[in-house]
């Protein structure tokens, strides 16, 4: 503020701006250059870029868990799938969400970049970013949509309970942990835990009829074992389902 004090040396012109910008419901800040700060535009364009990297995530992983026929996609009466495989439904929901998530996070990534930064406090590189603000919210809206309407259109596939079956090693960490507690407990006199079990699991399969009976040879408390023999690789699920149920994931 220069030209107002040299025109009118006696006005309070901090007060009176005050006064004006207050009187509209605005703050008012003494500390600016020739436009308002964006940090708070920034700190918003950061939040949203970072909020949307949870869906993001979540789109590759659906994405992913169908490619591995862990879920099946419910068919589309009249929907083209690939042109030279029909029987194929393509994950069109999941792969438009990332890229427009993509598109949305790079546009707000290039927002928060730009507009803290301004040469000597004049360049004008801000105008032209700032033409892009409303195109990076826009992208969210088709991304979320087609995110809801996948979600909306995918079911799980028997595989998965099939896989957990032929994969009873991955009861390895219960059993160790246990171990461990035993140790502690019941004073067992095996010295290590994780390399019993890395022998027994690592780069080879263990079954539902090899796992109880290593856990019948162990030196641990009767109690300690007979809760690890009631595990199976599709119930050891911990405090997943409580915690599911507390924030009305279920």
């Amino acid at each position: 503020m220069v030209g107002a004090p040299a025109a009118a040396p006696d006005v309070d012109w901090l007060a009176l701006c005050r006064t004006f910008v207050e009187s509209l419901g605005l703050g008012f800040n003494h500390l600016a250059t020739r436009i308002e700060p964006h940090d708070c535009r920034v700190e918003l364009y950061g939040r949203v870029r970072h909020a949307g990297g949870v869906p993001h995530n979540l789109v590759t992983d659906a994405w992913t868990y169908i490619s591995l026929s862990y879920f099946a996609q419910t068919p589309i009466p009249g929907a083209t799938g690939s042109s030279t495989m029909p029987h194929k439904i393509n994950p069109m929901r999941f792969e438009k969400a990332e890229a427009n998530l993509e598109i949305s996070g790079g546009l707000f990534g290039t927002l928060a970049q730009t507009l803290v930064t301004s040469r000597l406090r004049r360049d004008l590189t801000g105008s032209s970013t700032q033409r892009n603000i409303d195109v990076a919210f826009a992208h969210s809206l088709p991304a979320l949509d087609n995110l809801q309407r996948g979600l909306g259109e995918i079911f799980a596939e028997d595989v998965l309970a099939a896989e957990l079956e032929a994969n009873w090693e991955v009861l390895a960490e219960a059993i160790q942990t246990v171990v461990r507690a035993e140790i502690v407990v019941s004073r067992s006199r095996i010295a290590d835990p994780y390399a019993l079990l890395r022998d027994l699991t690592r780069g080879r399969r263990v079954g539902a009829a090899e796992l109880p009976e290593f856990l019948r040879g162990l030196d641990i408390g009767d109690d300690a074992n007979a809760r690890l023999l009631t595990f199976t690789p599709a119930t050891y699920t911990g405090l997943a389902s409580a915690i599911a149920d507390e924030f009305g994931c279920t």
